[in-house]
């Protein structure tokens, strides 16, 4: 019989996850192994385990296709992350569950694509007996042990689009636009795409933020006749002494829904500078569409990396980044900790040396 391998997309969706599953499939296929896709997130592991044979001709289109034809979910019995910084054990009934199941399947391996979260359920199920090979997703960008994560150039193209398109309205206006992005805990997004798309403030997690110093930055523009400013907030943004802005209560043993930051960020720089202010939410915008060529590259070089740890054995492993090698490390490297934007690094003092304001 031939090797048959697994292939699971957990967490959020992510710009590119189809262009893995091909990439596994089609470099399985060469080897002459069966890929069988876990549908619905880890809960199709269980019993009724869901899952489906995907052809290797079936992969045709799927490159630029967003979303994942397996379907996923950040939700349910494999709940691992709950919070920053805080993780939970699977209940032991859950993960022999999973690997009696993995085991009627037939299947030699499983590929687990997705985050922080994700791949702390697949370091638990390697634990419990079941070979696992990790992918690094997150259009967040806040995994370590890996340079980039797929998903991010998509998501950072997105919102850099937006600030392009903001500007016009802005200028014609003379307001402040206030674009809020995703990112958590981490302004990776926040940081890239407003260098990328000329915005005057940035405000990230990493920097606690003043009011007065962003209305000085708004002063200043007025003063140089620059009557428009571009404000680009991550989600997880938040003033010197406060905390983060969420949108009602954390549901049962998931992390906290952040967002809301670019409202009260808007509505504060207009009250203090009576300066028209309006707010604009890309929200799941950053998370959907066709992947950008530099995501379908690094997609297609992940999954042939993960068929590649699977025939060479190396289980308990995520596939890395370090540029320019694409290479391996254990999930135990990069679960854990957030990777998140250094304060004085490069990115951030080139930023300032461009005159742009990061609030502090």
């Amino acid at each position: 019989m031939p090797t048959r391998i697994g292939i699971v997309t957990g967490g959020g969706d992510c710009p590119g996850l189809n262009a893995v599953i091909r990439a596994v499939v089609k470099a399985a296929a060469k080897r002459g192994w069966e890929t069988f896709g876990i549908l619905g997130g880890f809960d199709g592991l269980l019993t009724p385990v869901r899952s489906r044979r995907l052809d290797y001709h079936e992969m045709d289109g799927l490159l630029f296709v967003g979303g994942t034809i397996l379907g996923t979910a950040n939700k349910g019995r494999f709940a691992a992350k709950v919070g920053l910084g805080e993780a939970q054990r699977i209940p032991e009934d859950v993960l022999a569950e999973a690997q009696h199941n993995v085991d009627g399947q037939d299947l030699s391996a499983l590929v687990v694509v997705g985050g922080d979260g994700s791949l702390s359920i697949a370091q638990q199920l390697f634990e419990h007996g079941i070979p696992v090979v990790g992918v690094p997703k997150t259009i967040d960008n806040d995994l370590e042990a890996t340079a980039v994560t797929f998903g991010f150039d998509t998501a950072v193209a997105c919102a850099t689009d937006a600030l392009d398109r903001l500007r016009t309205t802005a200028q014609s206006h003379r307001r402040v636009m206030v674009l809020e992005v995703m990112g958590r805990y981490a302004g990776w997004i926040a940081l890239h795409a407003g260098v990328a798309g000329g915005a005057d403030v940035i405000l990230l997690p990493e920097i606690p933020f003043d009011y007065e110093t962003i209305c000085r930055q708004v002063a200043d523009r007025e003063r140089e006749g620059k009557h428009f400013t571009l404000v680009v907030a991550a989600e997880g943004a938040r003033e010197k002494g406060g905390g983060y802005v969420t949108q009602g209560a954390r549901e049962g043993n998931r992390e906290a829904h952040l967002g809301g930051i670019g409202a009260v960020v808007t509505a504060e720089i207009q009250r203090r500078t009576g300066k028209e202010a309006r707010a604009c939410v890309l929200g799941h915008l950053q998370r959907g569409g066709a992947p950008t060529t530099f995501d379908r590259v690094l997609c297609s070089l992940f999954g042939v990396k993960a068929v590649a740890l699977v025939a060479e054995g190396k289980f308990g492993h995520m596939v890395s980044l370090r540029p320019p090698v694409v290479g391996e490390v254990k999930i135990t490297e990069a679960i854990g900790r957030l990777r998140t934007v250094p304060p004085a690094g490069d990115m951030v003092r080139a930023a300032r040396a461009l005159g742009i304001s990061f609030g502090d």
